[in-house]
């Protein structure tokens, strides 16, 4: 039984915590590591981060049980975390994290060496060296400078523009990991400027934003509307928000009737067709790269039954 935590309450207090525990132990099954580990089970802790209760708990639980770095797949090869050649991947940008700066972080997980800072390591897709003075590492609204970092860790990098999620880095070997979760949204709005005199502020708050991976901004091919799509409602208003209060630039968004973003590819000739008769249904990516906008799942059939040379894909993986 928690006994430092029955210290702290009331006698009845203590006693109604114990018949909880109680409950919860005689209606779940002891946890086993094994299906955690395979990604079947996650356990579920009680507690409160406002009134500090729980919380070690449940980060000493998370130490103990926290898988130990795994092998990644890349297009190359498979990389074993106990290789001595450094790669990693950014998984998450975060822009303006310090307001007062204007800052924008990388999130960098190393996946096999050894991390060292005001080392020069090379950035694949730019193909270009880089190396990072002032790498950090991250605790709540801490940040330390850090000077290395192995398999598991998570560095965040000053960015200045150069990375997108999915960016590889390595020490000279051309790779990219995969399996970097990735989505084709399923709600999309198109984004209207009520500003116009805010249109700049708009237009770098849209793409840092988007940057971040949790909404996909695409323009009109041929065209400068631009469309956000996401995968839940919420993500609007966030974004909406935070463009007024870290760009001052308003905007609203209107819904539009599409289903399912897929990004095509195929014969050149056949591709150019596709877009002739589909103008209205195909935008671009931050990438450049072609997007039809499908209205329900029996367009997207549709056109997959008399397109049979294009392919249709759900992620833009197939462009890395």
């Amino acid at each position: 039984m928690h006994r430092k935590w029955t210290n702290c309450l009331t006698p009845r207090d203590a006693q109604q915590l114990r018949s909880d525990v109680e409950l919860i132990e005689g209606v779940y099954d002891k946890f086993d590591k094994q299906p955690y580990l395979e990604g079947k089970m996650a356990p579920v802790f009680f507690g409160s981060a406002v009134n500090n209760f729980g919380v070690k708990d449940m980060l000493d639980t998370f130490v103990e049980i926290a898988p130990v770095p795994a092998p990644r797949p890349s297009t190359v090869r498979e990389i074993e975390p106990g290789e001595d050649k450094f790669t990693g991947f950014i998984f998450k940008i975060h822009a303006n994290l310090d307001p007062r700066h204007r800052d924008r972080i990388a999130f960098l997980r190393i996946c096999s060496g050894k991390f060292e800072r005001n080392k020069f390591y090379h950035h694949v897709r730019l193909d270009k060296d880089v190396r990072f003075s002032n790498p950090y590492t991250f605790m709540a609204r801490d940040k330390n400078i850090v000077d290395d970092a192995y398999p598991g860790d998570v560095v965040g990098l000053f960015d200045t523009g150069n990375f997108k999620i999915g960016d590889t880095l390595t020490e000279g070997e051309d790779l990219y990991f995969t399996g970097i979760p990735s989505f084709s949204p399923e709600l999309f709005k198109e984004l209207v400027n009520k500003d116009p005199m805010k249109t700049k502020q708009l237009e770098k708050g849209i793409r840092q934003l988007t940057d971040e991976g949790v909404a996909q901004l695409f323009t009109q091919h041929g065209g400068n509307r631009k469309i956000i799509g996401c995968v839940g409602e919420l993500q609007f208003e966030v974004i909406q928000y935070r463009l007024l209060q870290e760009y001052g630039a308003a905007c609203q968004f209107n819904t539009l009737p599409f289903y399912k973003a897929c990004w095509i590819t195929g014969p050149k000739q056949k591709v150019e067709d596709f877009i002739r008769f589909k103008s209205s249904n195909v935008v671009e990516d931050k990438d450049g790269h072609l997007v039809y906008l499908a209205q329900s799942e029996w367009y997207l059939n549709t056109e997959r039954t008399n397109n049979p040379e294009i392919e249709f894909h759900f992620t833009s993986e197939i462009h890395k």
